[in-house]
């Protein structure tokens, strides 16, 4: 049968001003690779992520560059080769999931051997901001019971101070993304513990984690930028308690089960993250989430609006794909 390719760049603009350590944007700017085979339909969305070096216009390319490849019938095992880990390989390993799903008629939890995703509390984040703002924005998130805190400049303590005041029930993960030195961690140390913090995800910039052994630190820690798939989990034993599993880091939902299994079994705790985009790119995550310590798949909620269908939110509660976003 002939399967027929496109490839859509696509844009979502964000609600209000999105910005973390790094800088701030004002679009989810994703790519949508999607497969027909008769009357089947698969579709997967990506993030490409200028952090590591990718930009619509690359993803665009490399998945052009398999064009003829992926007519004539790539499948996701030789797909693990043919593609680097990242955004590309993310959007074309998840339209292939989605494609199995509706030719077989089964759900992709089950093509996989997963137990059958559950509702789950996501985080809420919190962009980076002054004290006040970012107050005012934990306050309007008061249906959220946990949120995630963007930090990583000057004037951090009195930000987690203005937000704990504003949400003094919340559960806070606090995100520096890269933005700390080795001396701030530690200084930083007693403000965390008093404001309840449950985690630190990504202190330092990565490269510098060597800086984290034995540092035996009050607060958990978790590895983001520094974290990307199997060749990491050895490296960071003993410097992370928890990793981020993204998909679009992995390169697709095939290799983040591989790393979210030998990331278990190395001792780590999963935190399933993601880039802001549809819920296109959430919905094969909710896969992922068994067993997660914490689940971060608010992107939808971060835009003016999602894509529909999309998945559904109850406040902090989502809930899987039933198939027709996804799977």
């Amino acid at each position: 049968m002939t399967r027929g390719f496109l490839l859509a760049p696509e844009e979502f603009p964000i609600r209000g001003d999105f910005r973390i350590a790094r800088g701030g944007k004002a679009v989810a700017r994703v790519v949508v690779a999607e497969l027909r085979e008769g009357a089947c339909r698969g579709r997967g969305e990506c993030v490409p992520y200028g952090r590591y070096g990718e930009t619509v216009e690359g993803v665009l390319a490399q998945l052009e560059m398999l064009r003829t490849a992926v007519e004539a019938g790539l499948e996701r095992s030789a797909l693990q080769d043919a593609l680097p880990p990242g955004a590309a390989r993310n959007a074309l390993d998840c339209a292939l999931w989605d494609l199995e799903a509706k030719r077989s008629g089964q759900p992709a939890w089950a093509l996989a051997g997963l137990p059958q995703p559950v509702p789950r509390t996501t985080l809420f984040t919190i962009s980076l901001a002054a004290p006040e703002a970012m107050a005012k924005a934990a306050r309007q998130a008061s249906d959220r019971s946990l949120l995630k805190v963007k930090l990583g400049a000057a004037g951090d303590p009195e930000r987690l101070q203005a937000v704990r005041q504003a949400a003094p029930q919340a559960g806070l993960v606090v995100d520096a993304n890269e933005g700390w030195s080795p001396a701030q961690l530690v200084d930083y140390g007693p403000l965390l513990v008093e404001a309840g913090v449950l985690l630190v995800e990504q202190p330092l910039p990565a490269g510098q984690d060597e800086a984290l052994r034995g540092l035996g630190y009050p607060v958990p820690l978790g590895a983001d930028e520094s974290f990307h798939g199997l060749a990491d989990i050895e490296r960071l034993a003993g410097l992370y308690q928890l990793v981020n599993l993204k998909l679009d880091k992995t390169g697709g939902l095939t290799e983040a089960l591989r790393v979210r299994e030998q990331a278990l079994a190395a001792g780590f705790g999963i935190m399933v993250g993601c880039m802001v985009g549809s819920s296109l790119s959430m919905a094969p995550a909710t896969l992922l989430t068994d067993g997660a310590a914490f689940v971060d798949l608010d992107g939808p909620l971060l835009l003016t609006a999602d894509r529909s269908p999309g998945l559904r939110y109850d406040g902090a509660v989502l809930h899987p794909s039933t198939g027709e976003v996804w799977g």
